[in-house]
C-alpha cells in the first residue's frame, strides 16, 4: 500500500493533475518543483534538498525535465543537465534511502525518433533524432542500470499530453485551441505530421494505477506507453479546433522543423494487459473541453474589462 509519494515537476501539466488524482485516492503527495512556493520549491539538480524529500516517501514519480523538444535544441547543455543530472540524483538517493522507495521515470515517444512500425510498440528500436529524445534514451538506460542494482523502477512513455490552459501556451494543442477561440491564424508546421494526442486526465489515471502496482509486492513492469493509439494529423487538429470553436480563424501552412518526428501513434496493448488501463477521452472531446476553458477565460476577461 502506498501512503506518500513524491512528484518532481509537480507544478507542470501532468504533475498538477496527477497530484489531484492521487490525493483523491487517499495518497499523500509531496510536491517538488522550481515553480512551487515554500517547502515544495526545489530543484532536482540540487542533490541535498532532493534527498530530504525522497527519504520521507514510499515512491517517486519523476516528471521534472526540460520538457520541450525545441528547448533542448536551443540549450542542449541545460537539457542534459536537468534531464540526466536530475534523474541521476533521484536514482542515487532512492538507492541510498533506508525506506527503499520505488521510482517511476517519465520518458517520451521521442525515444523512437522516426519509428519504423505504426502503431508503435514498446519494443520498437530506440533511435532519437533530437537532443530531448537522446536525454530520454540515456535516462531510460540509467533506470535499467538502477534496476539491475536492485532498485524497483519503471519507465513510462508519454505522447503529446494535453488538456489544461495552464500548459505552455505555444504547445500545439493549447496554441490551436487558444488561437481558434481568438480568431487568430493557426500556423501548422507540417500538416501531414501525425501524432498520438493523449488527454492528461487519462494519463494521470494510468500513472495512479501504476502507483498501486509499484506499491504492491509485484515486480516493476517493463516500459509502458500511456497513449491513445489513435493517429491525428496536425492539419486535422487545426481544422478540428476551428470547427469546435465555431471560428473564422484561418490556417497557415508552414514547413516542418528539421528536429521534429513526422509520425507516431502508439500501441497501448501493454498498458491494457498489465494495468487494465486505456485512454477514455478522444482528442476531439479533450480539445472541446480545452476550447470551452479558453472561451470561458475570454468571457471572464471581457467582464473584468467592463467592470
Amino acid at each position: 500500500m502506498v501512503g506518500k509519494v513524491l512528484i518532481t515537476g509537480s507544478s507542470g501539466l501532468v504533475g498538477s493533475v496527477l497530484r489531484h488524482t492521487l490525493e483523491s485516492k487517499g495518497i499523500e503527495v509531496v510536491g517538488f518543483d522550481l515553480r512551487a512556493a515554500g517547502r515544495e520549491h526545489g530543484d532536482v539538480c540540487d542533490a541535498s534538498s532532493l534527498y530530504h524529500a525522497i527519504s520521507t516517501c514510499d515512491g517517486v514519480i519523476h516528471l521534472a525535465a526540460v520538457s520541450r523538444v525545441i528547448w533542448g535544441e536551443e540549450d542542449p547543455a541545460r537539457c542534459k543537465q536537468v534531464n540526466l543530472g536530475g534523474l541521476r540524483n533521484v536514482l542515487t538517493h532512492a538507492k541510498d534511502s533506508t525506506n527503499d522507495p520505488w521510482v517511476v521515470f517519465a520518458s517520451s515517444r521521442e525515444v523512437y525518433g522516426q519509428p519504423q512500425t505504426l502503431p508503435t510498440s514498446e519494443n520498437e528500436p530506440l533511435a532519437p533524432v533530437n537532443v530531448y529524445g537522446h536525454t530520454k534514451v540515456e535516462g531510460e538506460n540509467l533506470v535499467q542500470s538502477a534496476r539491475a542494482c536492485g532498485l524497483k523502477a519503471s519507465v513510462i512513455r508519454l505522447s503529446n499530453v494535453f488538456g489544461r490552459r495552464s500548459d505552455h501556451h505555444d504547445r500545439v494543442v493549447p496554441a490551436f485551441a487558444r488561437q481558434a477561440v481568438a480568431g487568430e491564424t493557426l500556423r501548422v508546421d507540417g500538416a501531414s505530421h501525425t501524432f498520438d494526442f493523449t488527454y492528461v486526465d487519462d494519463v494521470a489515471d494510468g500513472i495512479a494505477t501504476l502507483v498501486d502496482l509499484m506499491g504492491s509486492k509485484e515486480g516493476a513492469p517493463p516500459p509502458i506507453h500511456f497513449v491513445s493509439g489513435v493517429p491525428t494529423t496536425l492539419g486535422q487538429l487545426a481544422n478540428m479546433a476551428i470547427e469546435l470553436a465555431e471560428s473564422h480563424a484561418r490556417v497557415q501552412l508552414s514547413a516542418p522543423r528539421n528536429f521534429d518526428v513526422a509520425q507516431f501513434y502508439g500501441n497501448p496493448s501493454r498498458a491494457i494487459q498489465i494495468l487494465g488501463w486505456r485512454a477514455e477521452t478522444s482528442v476531439r472531446e479533450g480539445l472541446e473541453r480545452l476550447i470551452d476553458a479558453y472561451r470561458n477565460e475570454q468571457t471572464l476577461n471581457k467582464i473584468e474589462e467592463q467592470a
